[in-house]
């Protein structure tokens, strides 16, 4: 393969945004540095996002190599880091080698001194077929359940980084803008629970700042910070980066905000959520190849979700994808040629998650024909069948406890299409709940649920779960395992490709 040179490793800098002091006299003096750490995301064949957040307006540079030691490494110019983006950034890197493991290194320079560097690698996509092995859950830092440095942080990071991945895919609720913090919290058994907090941690957030802060929270854990370093994040978003079930056009009735319309509250936390992630472009919703064997499909059920009802009209009026998303991802899944389709969701298909008296999911616990969000689904479902695309896979987090649900077509109100599997885990540090019910329109079937004692147990209790899987590289056999915190396996599926339209 050809070495990486500058002709090969092309770079862009993707300007990314708390306000910390600037041009004081201590910052004249010292060093720029690297606050939060590095991150990579959007891994492909030949193409990855690297992220850095400086202490100061700065250069970005980044260094580039096959070798730890970063003999033969390339030196890139990345963008300028400035408070209008809070001092965060991105440098997208394109012409690397596919299916090899790549060290970056990053440092800082404010044109009088350099920073300290701080290095990462990622693995990139296979170009050919070849094993691919990949971690997934949500929800960190929910109900109270902050970075409790006497029980180890967020220690589940540690659990999955010893499974060495490709990547992680983050199924939403990476924080909890919506959650307060207390320093302590009485246990059922008598311990107290010890939070690190933050100034943003302390209230819900709504300012731009305030939403910036709670990506910055979780970033303070040293788990987080050194699996970021080494593994890449695939991200999508679902409520809680905002506030809970939030929809667009809502309006508020709580007293602990001030400002009640959710659209101004969204787009605050969108732009935070941006600037504080390795997400590449402004679209959640995106497809990422992973060579022949898996494309996963992330899906944005939060941007264009229709409000929160009895989610039983009979007309298509009513979703969670819109229109425009629907139709990218029919056009997506019928272009497809990889073996597998790992459809990334932020919501279940089938479990009902109420809010309130209404609906929060797709599912609205009728258990007859599609109705509301429902015929959305139903018309993703069948058009799939229609086209022959196989082996679909849905992975997902939300509800805080871990299952396996096979949707059989046989069992079914709704029964135009092939049989599938949807995998639910989470929470990473979070208050564990559920389980929830499910409901018969898609005919879902429970094959595997662990799920705590109480309502929001907390990640002392150990009920904390992350899904792997892998993909056999022989036999293309999809491989699912669904893990506690301590990385010990509680159910395994796996799956066998059903020959189709490849």
């Amino acid at each position: 393969m050809q070495p990486m040179n500058r002709r090969t490793v092309l770079l862009g800098g993707l300007a990314a945004g708390a306000t910390l002091p600037l041009g004081a006299p201590a910052l004249a003096r010292t060093r720029p540095r690297l606050t939060h750490g590095v991150q990579s995301g959007d891994v492909t064949a030949r193409e990855a996002v690297v992220w850095a957040r400086a202490d100061r307006p700065s250069r970005m540079v980044v260094e580039v190599a096959r070798r730890p030691d970063f003999r033969g490494a390339r030196r890139i110019r990345g963008p300028y880091l400035t408070p209008g983006t809070d001092l965060t950034g991105k440098t997208l890197l394109r012409g690397l080698p596919a299916g090899e493991e790549i060290h970056y290194r990053v440092t800082l320079s404010d044109g009088r001194a350099g920073s300290a560097p701080v290095t990462g690698r990622l693995r990139t996509a296979p170009g050919h077929r070849t094993g691919i092995g990949f971690v997934w859950s949500g929800d960190l830092a929910g109900q109270g359940w902050g970075i409790n440095p006497e029980l180890g942080g967020y220690r589940i990071f540690r659990s999955m980084a010893a499974l060495d991945p490709d990547f992680f895919l983050c199924s939403g609720d990476l924080v909890y803008a919506d959650n307060p913090l207390t320093g302590t919290v009485a246990l059922p058994d008598g311990r107290t629970w010890r939070n690190l907090v933050t100034p943003e941690k302390t209230k819900v957030a709504e300012t731009l700042a305030e939403y910036r802060g709670q990506f910055r929270y979780n970033l303070h854990d040293e788990n987080l910070r050194a699996f970021n370093a080494r593994v890449p994040m695939i991200y999508q978003w679902d409520d809680h980066e905002v506030t809970n079930n939030w929809y667009p056009g809502e309006i508020l009735d709580l007293p602990q905000y001030t400002e009640k319309r959710v659209d101004v509250l969204a787009a605050r936390a969108r732009r935070a959520m941006f600037e504080y992630t390795p997400i590449r472009g402004e679209s959640v919703y995106r497809k990422l190849s992973y060579g022949p064997l898996m494309d996963v499909f992330v899906l944005d059920m939060r941007t264009h979700k229709d409000p929160n009802g009895a989610n039983d009209s009979a007309a298509q009026d009513e979703g969670v994808l819109g229109a425009r998303q629907l139709a990218w991802l029919k056009r997506e899944l019928r272009r497809s040629r990889a073996t597998w389709k790992v459809i990334a969701a932020d919501l279940p298909l089938g479990l009902i998650v109420p809010d309130g008296t209404a609906f929060e999911g797709i599912a609205q616990g009728d258990g007859g024909a599609p109705l509301g969000r429902e015929r959305e689904i139903a018309d993703l479902l069948s058009y799939a069948k229609r086209h022959e695309v196989r082996n679909m896979v849905w992975l997902t987090a939300d509800v805080h406890y871990t299952a396996a649900h096979y949707y059989d077509p046989a069992k079914a109100a709704f029964k135009d299409f092939d049989p599938f599997w949807e995998f639910v885990t989470g929470p990473l540090n979070a208050g564990a709940f559920g389980p929830n019910k499910l409901e018969s329109t898609f005919g879902p079937q429970l094959r595997f649920q662990q799920a705590p004692p109480r309502a929001n147990t907390s990640p002392a209790e150990g009920y904390q779960f992350f899904g792997e899987a892998r993909i056999d590289a022989e036999s293309a056999a999809f491989t699912v395992n669904l893990r506690d915190i301590d990385g010990k396996t509680l159910y395994t599926k796996t799956l066998t490709p059903v020959p189709g339209r490849q």
